[in-house]
């Protein structure tokens, strides 16, 4: 992600209103109301994000949960009136309460999250996603990196999240979906 980007110089904070109303072929989040630019994906982030997708979706045939890909707005923390000031985008999302999903996005916690670390990712903006998700009541939060090939995956319990590394090679069991292993396919 690159550094705050302002699409109007006398306006610092901006709200899922505003995010609608921009005109633009680039991608952005919103964190505490301030817009971030999204670099486009690598091609091994497209590759794991594509094979983790086909997992996913494999295993969720005619179940009840759907898994989605960004770009879907996701708002952890909406308001009617759209005044809410954080917009992430997850590269992978599940979602088991159809009632969260509205036609443009989704509304509150999404039962899991996938982020795929890339070069542009820092560390602050990680662990302000992972206190986002915390807060919202995320059940399941992975963060995927391909430089290391090690999946950090946090389980929420009793209000925290405790958190194993996964290495490569290994099947990853997804706790919210019984019966789900995950072999990320490194490439």
């Amino acid at each position: 992600m690159s550094d705050p980007l302002f699409h109007e110089p006398e306006k610092t904070h901006y709200t899922y209103a505003d995010y609608l109303a921009w005109e633009t072929d680039k991608r952005y989040e919103l964190m505490d109301g301030v817009a971030y630019m999204m670099a486009s994906p690598s091609v091994i982030h497209q590759r794991l994000c594509r094979e983790l997708l086909r997992q996913f979706s494999n295993f969720l045939l005619g179940k009840p949960c759907e898994v989605f890909a960004a770009p879907l707005d996701v708002r952890l923390f909406p308001r009617k009136d759209r005044t809410d000031d954080t917009v992430l985008q997850p590269d992978l999302l599940v979602v088991c309460n159809k009632t969260r999903l509205s036609k443009g996005s989704c509304d509150g916690a999404p039962d899991m999250v996938i982020e795929i670390v890339s070069p542009s990712n820092t560390v602050q903006e990680l662990l302000r996603k992972f206190n986002y998700y915390l807060d919202a009541g995320v059940r399941e939060y992975w963060v995927v990196n391909p430089d290391t090939q090690t999946v950090q995956v946090h389980v929420l319990e009793n209000g925290h999240f405790v958190s194993t590394i996964y290495q490569r090679d290994s099947v990853i069991p997804v706790s919210i979906l019984s019966g789900l292993g995950i072999d990320p396919i490194w490439g």
